[in-house]
């Protein structure tokens, strides 16, 4: 089963949002609006199996480089990538669809750093959603309860790692960025998806000058400072309906940290996907569609041994 449109049928434009300028890549014209928002060392191609997804259920999908990404603005200081700063330019990015006469209900989809944006987003209650999607990247209320723990910690590792001053970005594109490549291939469990061409795609776009840097700068950002501290020691509980898709073998962060999220949201949907990394829905697009596909058009969600991928 494959839920694709014709990737020809994608766009990419230049979209000014929040002060900046966005390269977006831009599916169907439906009236209903879905924003994309990618992780690290992610781009808007990590997207590229559901996009079409949602342009042919009637949305008009909007596939963002976040700041700094690609050929998306890139401001030169840390604090340009603090968390207020990445919201707003969610809330930027909506305002601008409306302003395009996109006017139909939102939803919000989101992976990795995308989520963590995402959950912050919902949590303030920036811009009425209909829909909110997160794929491996825990409530954060939860996450800063056992982040601490020497199991998270240990897979966490990386984030402290990047503190320091410009030796992450040189290690992380020497040799044409081939430790962003391995990031993805040597997570992967089944690298079917992953192939040369898809991992040349990441490498091109972290060897942009000053890319790497703007990326790991959120993680500098993060460290320095959150704004959001508040807010997530004392969370309202969320009324957006949730759908949490979580690939199992994520080495980055344990299944553990979903337990509990369904006291936070009110309306919670999750489905674990065994046997599938972090890049949950590039590695398994077809069974991530069909989840999103059901939810998305008020059916039941099915589990992932009921999936049919052939």
């Amino acid at each position: 089963m494959h839920d694709t449109m014709d990737s020809r049928l994608c766009r990419t434009e230049m979209i000014a949002a929040n002060g900046l300028t966005f390269e977006t890549d831009v599916y169907g014209d439906g009236e209903k609006f879905a924003l994309l928002l990618h992780g690290f060392p992610e781009s808007k191609f990590s997207w590229r199996h559901q996009a079409p997804l949602l342009a042919s259920l009637g949305y008009t999908v909007w596939v963002p480089n976040l700041r700094g990404y690609g050929q998306s603005t890139r401001p030169p200081k840390v604090s340009d990538y603090g968390l207020d700063r990445l919201m707003d330019d969610v809330g930027g990015l909506i305002d601008a669809a409306r302003s395009q006469g996109i006017n139909g209900p939102a939803t919000l989809m989101t992976h990795d750093w995308g989520g963590a944006i995402g959950w912050s987003f919902v949590l303030s209650n920036k811009r009425p959603l209909e829909r909110f999607v997160v794929m491996n990247l825990p409530h954060p209320t939860i996450f800063m309860s056992k982040v601490r723990t020497w199991a998270q910690l240990k897979k966490s590792w990386y984030i402290f790692f990047f503190q320091i001053p410009w030796l992450p970005e040189k290690l992380m594109t020497l040799r044409k960025a081939q430790a962003v490549g391995d990031a993805f291939y040597n997570m992967a469990v089944d690298k079917t998806y992953f192939t040369e061409d898809v991992l040349q795609e990441y490498r091109r776009t972290a060897l942009i000058p000053g890319a790497m840097r703007a990326m790991i700068n959120y993680y500098r950002a993060s460290f320095r400072s959150n704004p959001m501290q508040t807010v997530w020691e004392n969370p309202p509980k969320i009324d957006v309906p949730t759908l949490m898709i979580w690939g199992e073998e994520d080495s980055a962060l344990g299944k553990e940290l979903t337990y509990g999220t369904e006291h936070l949201v009110t309306d919670f949907t999750v489905r674990y996907l065994p046997g599938v990394s972090h890049w949950v829905q590039q590695e398994a697009p077809q069974t991530v569609n069909a989840m999103l596909r059901a939810w998305l058009t008020g059916e039941q969600v099915p589990e992932t041994n009921e999936v049919r991928t052939s």
